[in-house]
């Protein structure tokens, strides 16, 4: 796994002014997180954090920040918690790190990829559909994959790999229920024209008409039958 080292100081200003203020000269706030204990609040120059997420490893780089302007604060070695984007200009708002020990076990996720092509899309014209896209792993900082491939080479339509297919690194534990399926082939769907689409449309409300009027004259037909048979016995009781 990537290391990297990002400058940090501690922040001073707190709230949405002053966050807004730092962001203005290219700065982002951000917090570290321990635990259950306190966060502590600093910032990190947005150039060099975009350079930090731009590496292999993505959000799941090893950071170690090297933290100024506090008294007895120590460089800590992070990793990314939570990015909060602008979601029209995708900027960077705010930053979570939570603090990690490179000797204890953490979860994480981390990016499911396809390798190869699979037959049933290269001959049969199938479609490979990703279920899954991350798996959820828990293993040492130090061997948290960048990815984890899987080959779908022999995939036919219909064939799937699950979760307990795939194989990882020794030392990666994976957390994801492993009857799960993470990748499968399946066959291309059939695309009706819409000229047969509109045809099936307009044919539909005749035939619901046509079935009424047959509905209605099998009704007509039960219904003057007795009514016959009340005239016919009228008739006869009043020559009586």
């Amino acid at each position: 796994m990537e290391k990297v080292v990002l400058k940090a100081s501690v922040r001073k200003g707190i709230g949405k002014a002053a966050a807004k203020s730092l962001r203005k000269k290219g700065v982002i706030p951000a917090n570290v997180y321990k635990g259950a204990g306190g966060a502590l609040s600093i910032q990190v120059s947005e150039e060099d954090l975009n350079e930090v997420l731009h590496t292999k490893a993505g959000e799941n780089v090893i950071i170690t920040l090297k933290i100024s302007g506090g008294e007895s604060v120590k460089d800590k070695t992070v990793l990314i918690k939570e990015i909060q984007r602008e979601p029209i200009k995708d900027s960077i708002l705010h930053v979570d790190f939570n603090e990690i020990s490179l000797t204890e076990t953490l979860k994480v996720n981390v990016p499911l990829a396809a390798k190869g092509e699979a037959v049933g899309v290269k001959v049969d014209g199938g479609i490979l559909e990703h279920v899954m896209w991350e798996l959820q792993v828990e293993c040492l900082p130090t061997e948290i994959p960048e990815k984890i491939e899987v080959d779908v080479s022999n995939l036919k339509i219909g064939d799937a790999i699950y979760v307990k297919d795939i194989a990882v690194p020794s030392g990666i534990k994976v957390l994801n229920d492993p009857e799960l399926i993470a990748i499968i082939v399946k066959a291309k769907k059939v695309e009706v024209p819409k000229e047969e689409v509109a045809a099936e449309a307009a044919t539909e409300p005749e035939l619901i008409r046509k079935k009424k009027e047959e509905v209605e004259e099998e009704g007509a037909g039960v219904t003057e039958a007795p009514a016959k048979e009340a005239a016919k016995e009228q008739k006869e009781t009043k020559k009586a």
